[in-house]
C-alpha cells in the first residue's frame, strides 16, 4: 500500500506546482525549455546579486582603511557577525554558481535531444495522466473520496 502523500501546505503547494507544470508543458521540448530558463533565471540572478555582495564587501573594505596606527589597533580585532555572515553567504553563493554551471554543462546535453511526434504525443498522453486538472469535477470527487479533503486550490489543512 503506498504511503499518504504529505498534506503540510508546503507539501501541497509542490504537488499544485509539479501537476501545474506538467499539465503546462506537457511535451519534452517543453520540458527541456522550461528547465532550461528555470536554470538561466537562477544563474543569472544568483550571479547577480553575488557581485552586489562582493561589490557592497569590496567598499566596505576599502571604506575600513584606516591611518596605521589605528590600523594597527584594530588588528586584533575580529570582523563583527554582520561581516561574517555576509562572507558566509558569498562563499556559498559562490558553491551554488559553480554547482549551476555544473548543471547547466549536464542540460546542454539534454536539451540537444530531439525525439519524433508520435514520442511527444505520448509525453502530452502520460501528462493528462500525472497530472490531469485539479478542477476537473470527477478528480475533486476522487479526491474526496479517497483522501477525505477536497483538493481545492485554497485549501489548507
Amino acid at each position: 500500500m503506498p504511503e499518504e502523500p504529505c498534506q503540510c501546505p508546503d507539501c501541497q503547494r509542490f504537488y499544485r506546482e509539479h501537476d501545474r507544470l506538467i499539465r503546462e508543458n506537457p511535451t519534452l521540448r517543453q520540458q527541456q525549455e522550461l528547465n532550461w530558463a528555470a536554470l538561466q533565471s537562477f544563474r543569472t540572478l544568483a550571479g547577480r546579486v553575488l557581485e552586489e555582495l562582493q561589490k557592497s564587501q569590496s567598499d566596505s573594505d576599502a571604506e575600513a582603511v584606516a591611518p596605521p596606527a589605528a590600523a594597527a589597533a584594530s588588528a586584533g580585532e575580529l570582523s563583527s557577525p554582520e561581516e561574517e555572515s555576509q562572507q558566509q553567504a558569498i562563499a556559498d553563493l559562490e558553491n551554488i554558481n559553480a554547482h549551476l554551471f555544473s548543471i547547466e554543462a549536464l542540460m546542454e546535453r539534454i536539451f540537444d535531444v530531439r525525439v519524433p511526434e508520435d514520442v511527444e504525443q505520448k509525453f502530452r498522453e502520460v501528462a493528462g495522466e500525472l497530472a490531469p486538472d485539479p478542477l476537473n469535477a470527477d478528480r475533486l470527487r476522487l479526491n474526496r473520496l479517497l483522501h477525505q479533503t477536497p483538493d481545492l486550490p485554497d485549501h489548507r489543512p
